[in-house]
């Protein structure tokens, strides 16, 4: 009873300097984004107002992050309370939706039907932005139970990555297959256990051009057919008021598609090729689709895809 009383009184004692340590390190951290306060502000002030093409793109990125980050610094100890409960995530959804209102983007979600139904299932979208993140945060309180999956380096950039994982964000290690095929092996349990969704982009990076999808790898479908979930596509639209090389971000709005549940009943091994094969061609076939609508709106911007 005194070995066991004492293993307690020392895991206590090393789970409070964790914890001190943590947050001496965050209040580092907000300390040295004290002073992007004001130029923050200021941007958010003139954004709406701008009409130089430079100061609006940067402007965009900068005011962002920056959101992201503070959101960050305040909703870690709230996730802290229930780490890794991806519930987080509908939390931070609710909060970080109305950047998309002051960098001009406008979410149209289709389907959403096929979103709200609970159950365990793995979810693969089109990668063009950094903001399809946001795109998620718009409508991750119809999805629900849902665990995104990001690459390992996204951990290390503080304090999103921490806040990230808090809120039940699965990380891999793409640079190693075997390690990330067994990451994804255990963010597996969640699918079949909890009735979560996992949400990928198999293109596994971002598709900066943006004239087709680029190819899958197989991960998704993998976990998939273990789990025999089924595999919800979701296509973003191309974002056509924004141009990289020309350093322009216009306002635009984005329509992104939830199609039909492919379903892996029965599925093996075997079949994972020909299934990432069959996704990614509905998913091409409705990217050239909404490529096309978005070209027919009222007065569109079309500099990135004309």
């Amino acid at each position: 009873h005194v070995i066991i009383t004492v293993a307690v009184f020392i895991c206590c004692l090393c789970i409070r300097l964790c914890l001190i340590t943590m947050i001496l390190s965050l209040l580092n951290i907000l300390q040295s984004e004290l002073h992007m306060v004001p130029a923050a502000i200021l941007l958010i002030l003139i954004l709406p107002l701008s009409s130089n093409q430079r100061v609006r793109y940067y402007g965009c990125f900068v005011v962002y992050i920056f959101l992201v980050s503070t959101a960050a610094l305040v909703l870690l100890p709230i996730f802290l309370i229930r780490p890794k409960n991806v519930r987080n995530c509908v939390l931070t959804g609710y909060l970080l939706r109305h950047i998309s209102k002051l960098v001009g983007i406008q979410w149209e979600l289709r389907r959403r039907d096929i979103l709200e139904v609970e159950r365990g299932a793995v979810i693969v979208a089109n990668h063009q932005s950094m903001f399809d993140i946001l795109g998620m945060f718009d409508f991750w309180d119809v999805m629900g139970k849902c665990a995104a999956v990001a690459r390992r380096e996204v951990f290390y950039v503080w304090p999103f990555g921490l806040a990230a994982w808090a809120a039940g964000v699965v990380f891999i290690d793409r640079k190693r297959g075997r390690v990330a095929n067994h990451q994804l092996d255990e963010a597996s349990s969640l699918i079949k256990l909890h009735k979560t969704k996992l949400w990928l982009f198999p293109e596994g990076t971002r598709n900066r051009k943006g004239d087709t999808l680029l190819p899958f790898k197989r991960g998704a479908f993998r976990v998939a057919v273990s789990c025999q979930a089924p595999i919800i596509p979701v296509v973003y639209s191309p974002y056509y008021f924004m141009n990289t090389e020309k350093k322009y971000f216009g306002h635009g709005r984005i329509i992104v598609q939830v199609l039909d549940p492919i379903s892996t009943e029965g599925k093996t091994e075997n079949d994972i090729d020909a299934l990432m094969e069959e996704t990614r061609e509905l998913m091409v076939k409705q990217y050239e689709l909404l490529k096309q609508e978005v070209l027919t709106l009222p007065n569109p911007d079309n500099r990135k895809i004309q």
